[in-house]
């Protein structure tokens, strides 16, 4: 198994809400950063460009993010599935462990709009980040 994936986050002035930390709702937006640069760098794909839909999406909030935090995202296979991708996410403020996550990302057929089976290309690369194993 290879180390995680890691991304590094901008905190930027917008993300931050009355009380004055990164507001919940962007966390959201933090995890899809560190799935799409998983995508580029990994797959070699863009998230944009790829027939994926997010089935499940859970966040475990830790301590707050602060504007001017140096925020990272860790990111792991979960479990691979036949045609799903379970992600496992550390967010981290500062080196402190501020949120953990978990997706489940769906490979999709837009004509049948059914689940389809991960590319065998996906499934060899994405091997490589399962922690399951």
């Amino acid at each position: 198994m290879s180390a995680p994936h890691t991304t590094t986050i901008q905190v930027r002035f917008r993300d931050i809400d009355s009380m004055d930390h990164v507001n919940s709702a962007v966390y959201v937006t933090y995890l899809e950063q560190a799935r799409s640069a998983f995508f580029r760098d990994v797959l070699d794909e863009r998230l944009d460009r790829v027939d994926t839909v997010i089935a499940r999406q859970e966040i475990e909030y830790r301590r707050p993010i602060d504007l001017g935090d140096a925020v990272r995202v860790d990111l792991e296979v979960a479990r691979l599935g036949e045609s799903s991708v379970t992600m496992a996410y550390e967010v981290y403020a500062n080196d402190e462990l501020a949120a953990t996550a978990e997706s489940v990302q769906v490979a999709y057929d837009r004509e049948t709009e059914r689940s389809r089976p991960l590319p065998t290309a996906w499934r060899e690369r994405l091997s490589a980040y399962d922690r399951s194993e």
